[in-house]
């Protein structure tokens, strides 16, 4: 009796599409401008909070969570205990395991260092583009490559604005008022992914919730109205699904 063939395990692979990748590309090319000035205030606070240009670039390109590296820096110069910042950072990053659950789907087939590398170079609008793109998780060849358009430009851009604030910021006058500048930048972006009553609700819902809960401490509110905002935009989808079907 033949002893039975070893199970031979191979990586599976996407083959490039440079159409939806030059897709990707010109769908996240007007938020770079926004990601690159959030990305140039961030490496400006992280100096004047007292950290070395070799710390501040360090923690951009390791961390690259603009919101988590500015609820840290308070901790650090109050001299925090190391596990209170990073528990810190965990919680204000706990809304990219939401967005790790909702792109899973879409790259099951894809070893686990690919996932990991993607889910840590992809960013709050970069997710919200890919999904209004790919809304479910049928199978579509170049996925992966729309993905990359998106990502890797949108990390790059962050990069480069981050380093530079470490590095010459000290040299940008203030009145520039770079960071509301970011601020117009991403809003232009994000509305028009607003696009049904769900998710006008979801954005109205969240909005208001991070207001209202913006004194939590460790920067929790902005958790709290990420699932606000999440909940109402799925029961109003519900409800206007039930409606739907109820007039036929």
């Amino acid at each position: 009796m033949n002893a039975p063939e070893p199970v031979q395990h191979t990586a599976v692979t996407e083959r490039h599409d440079p159409a939806l990748w030059q897709e990707g590309l010109r769908t996240g090319l007007p938020s770079l401008f926004g990601i690159a000035a959030w990305g140039l205030v961030v490496g400006i606070a992280m100096v004047k909070t007292g950290l070395t240009p070799l710390q501040a670039s360090g923690m951009t390109l390791l961390v690259f969570a603009g919101s988590a590296q500015l609820a840290s820096l308070p901790l650090i110069l109050a001299h925090a205990p190391i596990w209170v910042i990073f528990a810190t950072a965990m919680v204000v990053n706990l809304r990219f395991v939401i967005f790790s659950a909702l792109l899973a789907p879409h790259f099951t087939h894809l070893p686990w260092r690919q996932r990991l590398m993607y889910g840590y170079i992809a960013g709050d609008l970069t997710v919200a583009m890919f999904l209004q793109r790919f809304p479910t998780a049928a199978p579509v060849p170049g996925k992966l490559s729309y993905l990359k358009g998106l990502v890797f430009p949108n990390w790059t851009a962050w990069q480069v604005g981050s380093l530079t604030g470490i590095f010459v910021g000290s040299a940008i006058p203030a009145e520039w008022g770079l960071g509301f500048a970011g601020t117009l930048a991403i809003l232009c972006i994000t509305v028009p992914l607003v696009a049904n009553s769900a998710a006008l609700c979801g954005v109205l819902v969240a909005g208001a919730v991070s207001v209202i809960a913006n004194g939590f401490p460790y920067k929790l509110g902005l958790l709290v109205a990420v699932f606000a905002g999440m909940l109402a935009a799925m029961a109003t989808e519900a409800v206007l699904e039930r409606r739907k079907s109820r007039h036929g």
